[in-house]
């Protein structure tokens, strides 16, 4: 079977393979791979920055946002030929530790956690793989192909979640949220919070063109510049960027009591010059949070496809601006000025 594959710290070794067909080891429930969505992980790996080969493997198969339609399930394992489906991204440790024995793997406390596409485990770029019954959630049919969106709304949906936790420590009623960068992670938990009802700005810097169009589609509003300007002592702010200056505007704007979960990763050695004194006495006499929020469990996968379920089709379809063939992958892993999610194609979505 096809499959497209990299060499773990080379940059430029993508490329499209021809592999064994997965093991029956693997797990009994046989998956036919529609699409895999590009994201800025995958273009990291391939660029050779990181990433781990399975063990006795020099190679990976990349990829990590996919939709797959199973064609074998046993028996008493609530899936049946047919069903549209998500493999999930990280496994648990084989230890192994307490969160991971608990399902919340995304909590891994040793570190021994493997990740689809990423670390020890052969991606979803191929044609076909192998999973348990609880390694994969199943996907409203009528999503065809854009249950492709499922990992990073994953993503989101356990943002959101921790930060609903966070804020419910005391009695919290929050009413405003901003959501800084409209990139699909942006976009997606833009989606949500205006599912929960609130009143929510989306903070990006281009000024036209399809993001704000996106946004405004959902009923959220959008801005440029700053976070004060765009909304007035937010009561969450869910921060997609990594951008350490934003990371910094935005806990000095949360509302008393406020919540800031943080869900992009900032590159190292970039400094800033902050008064630490004044942002952590406005925290602490504020009662503000800031959370940090990564990968997700079965648990947000599930919340996730409830959320893509209720969401209206064609603005989803909108996010993915380019569909590849998989003979064509290197242009997909090449990131253009107009993408929002580009997604590879390894099969039929019919």
């Amino acid at each position: 079977m096809k499959a497209i594959t990299v060499l773990p710290g080379t940059a430029g070794s993508a490329q499209l393979d021809d592999l064994a067909e997965p093991h029956e080891a693997d797990g009994p429930v046989l998956v036919e791979v529609i699409a895999v969505g590009i994201c800025g992980t995958d273009l990291e790996i391939s660029g050779g920055e990181y990433g781990w080969a399975p063990a006795g493997h020099k190679r990976l198969v990349l990829g990590h946002e996919s939709i797959g339609r199973v064609s074998q399930a046993p028996e008493g394992s609530g899936l049946a030929a047919g069903d549209l489906v998500v493999g999930i991204v990280r496994r648990p440790d084989p230890v192994p530790c307490y969160s991971c024995a608990a399902g919340e793997w995304d909590f891994c406390r040793n570190g021994r956690y493997t990740e689809h596409g990423i670390k020890s485990l052969d991606g979803f770029m191929r044609e076909r793989y192998r999973a348990t019954a609880d390694a994969v959630v199943k996907v409203d049919a009528s999503l065809g192909l854009l249950g492709v969106l499922l990992e990073p709304t994953s993503v989101v949906a356990k943002a959101w979640e921790q930060a609903s936790l966070a804020g419910g420590r005391a009695s919290w009623h929050p009413e405003r949220a901003v959501v800084t960068g409209a990139g699909p992670i942006g976009l997606l938990a833009a989606m949500i919070g205006v599912q929960r009802g609130l009143e929510v700005h989306v903070i990006d810097q281009v000024s036209s063109g399809l993001k704000p169009d996106l946004v405004a589609a959902i009923g959220a509003e959008y801005h440029t510049g700053k976070i004060e300007d765009a909304c007035s002592s937010p009561d969450i702010v869910l921060e997609c960027t990594g951008v350490g200056a934003l990371v910094f505007d935005a806990m000095d704007h949360l509302a008393p009591g406020g919540v800031l979960c943080l869900t992009g990763v900032s590159p190292s050695g970039r400094t800033l010059s902050i008064d630490a004194g004044l942002v952590n006495r406005d925290m602490v006499l504020q009662n503000e949070c800031v959370v940090g929020s990564v990968n997700a469990n079965r648990r947000h996968y599930e919340a996730a496809a409830q959320a893509l379920a209720k969401a209206d089709r064609d603005w989803l379809g909108r996010l993915i601006t380019r569909k590849v063939p998989a003979e064509e992958f290197a242009s997909a892993l090449a990131r253009g000025n107009d993408d929002v999610k580009v997604v590879i194609e390894m099969g039929s979505a019919s």
